[in-house]
């Protein structure tokens, strides 16, 4: 069974919010600063969620493949950092 991550959609919600308003500057032709600043803070923000749910994982399924042995924890250490690589 997977955390569950319910908690995020609040912020998630956020973040979808900023972006429709990022699209509503490109569309009003806004100043270039103004629409990058809004860019960051929403990148920002999905940032702050996908470090909570890093976190989430390793307290949980990490844990939970550490009770199952090495074998098992190796795998999804090693699946964490294949991941961090993919998207550095």
């Amino acid at each position: 069974m997977h955390p569950s991550h319910q908690e995020h959609l609040g912020k998630l919600n956020r973040v979808s919010g900023q972006v429709d308003a990022i699209k509503r500057m490109i569309d009003e032709a806004k100043y270039c600063v103004d629409i990058m600043t809004q860019m960051r803070a929403a990148r920002n923000a999905l940032k702050a969620i996908e470090l909570a749910v890093l976190e989430t994982h390793m307290k949980s399924c990490l844990k939970e493949a550490s009770s199952h042995g090495v074998n098992e924890q190796t795998k999804k250490i090693d699946e964490i950092v294949m991941l961090l690589k993919k998207y550095e």
